[in-house]
């Protein structure tokens, strides 16, 4: 499959950003984990430490492709566009923000809450993305799976904390 022009500035734009939200949500971890977080009681399931930031470096690539997909789209309508990436830039925002609130507030309830409707949230984009390009969708769906269980691990510590 030939690749656009237009998508792949769009990819490479959004995969920088995403990537550097990310990076910036990381710098705000960072402090909390070294501090905090080795002395928070972890579920069995808690996967170590090294693995978090391979799979989050995927997961914005995924996403940051997903949103270009939608963005490249010539078939839908400008507005309808617009309003489906104004999800996915408040996804993206929730998801930076759940890193300050976990680790930057050292608050897993106000996290967990947060994380609640980020899954939400994320789940809505997907919808909308499908609507427009049933692969953009998709690519969401590992995303949409890591929240879920990152969900599940919030809550855990939160419950053993």
């Amino acid at each position: 499959m030939k690749i656009s022009t237009d998508l792949a500035i769009k990819s490479a734009t959004l995969i920088a950003t995403t990537v550097g939200i990310g990076f910036l949500a990381g710098k705000v971890t960072q402090p909390g984990i070294e501090s905090w977080f080795v002395h928070v009681e972890k579920p069995f399931f808690n996967p170590p430490g090294w693995l978090f930031a391979p799979v989050w470096s995927v997961l914005y690539v995924l996403m940051a492709i997903a949103a270009a997909r939608v963005w490249s789209n010539t078939k839908a309508e400008v507005a309808v566009i617009r309003k489906v990436l104004l999800f996915w830039w408040v996804q993206l925002a929730l998801n930076a923000a759940w890193s300050f609130l976990f680790f930057g507030l050292k608050n897993p309830l106000l996290a967990l809450i947060e994380i609640v409707v980020l899954e939400l949230l994320i789940y809505e984009t997907y919808l909308q993305f499908k609507k427009i390009d049933g692969l953009a969708a998709k690519l969401l769906i590992p995303y949409m799976l890591w929240v879920a269980f990152a969900t599940i691990l919030n809550a855990s510590i939160w419950w053993l904390n």
